[in-house]
């Protein structure tokens, strides 16, 4: 039997003059490519919008996700928006290298799956890089139950996407 050592899932703000906000914005970045590359400010922004922000450990991985509520100008969450009228947008989860391979993705999901629930959502979506391919995002997310339900071709067509949806 496979049995999942316990980790301590985490909520997080971003205070002035913090060193972690330092931290999450040079691990996001790390990830640029499959995520998209922020700012101090507008990480700051993101995580004050979130309905979900959680990190492991002191930060071997994080996931901030926006429920339709959320005031974000970005063109996936507004492709959403525009179809659905309550759900959470998992906008970006990075698990930093040194933790791959431990389950924490997976373990992130189930706690925002958790969350989103008890919160009274029903649906959590989110997008995965087409081109630039993603591969191990398409695997993970499919083994989670997410199912396609739309593309787009966006940043002037730099970058294409699949939209996700998973049924809670």
């Amino acid at each position: 039997m496979n049995m999942m050592a316990p980790i301590s899932i985490t909520s997080f703000e971003i205070s002035p003059g913090e060193p972690f906000g330092d931290a999450l914005l040079a691990l996001n970045n790390s990830h640029a490519e499959e995520l998209s590359w922020l700012e101090p400010e507008q990480i700051k922004h993101l995580v004050a919008q979130a309905f979900y922000a959680r990190r492991i450990g002191d930060l071997d991985a994080f996931l901030i996700a926006l429920d339709q509520n959320g005031q974000y100008d970005n063109p996936n969450f507004r492709w959403f928006r525009a179809r659905y009228d309550r759900f959470v947008y998992v906008d970006r989860i990075v698990v930093a290298p040194s933790a791959r391979g431990k389950g924490c993705a997976r373990r992130l999901y189930a706690d925002l799956f958790d969350y989103a629930e008890t919160a009274g959502h029903d649906q959590i979506v989110c997008e995965v890089n087409r081109q630039p391919p993603n591969p191990s995002s398409d695997a993970f997310h499919a083994a989670l139950g997410f199912v396609e339900v739309g593309s787009a071709s966006i940043h002037d067509g730099r970058k294409t996407v699949r939209y996700l949806s998973r049924s809670l």
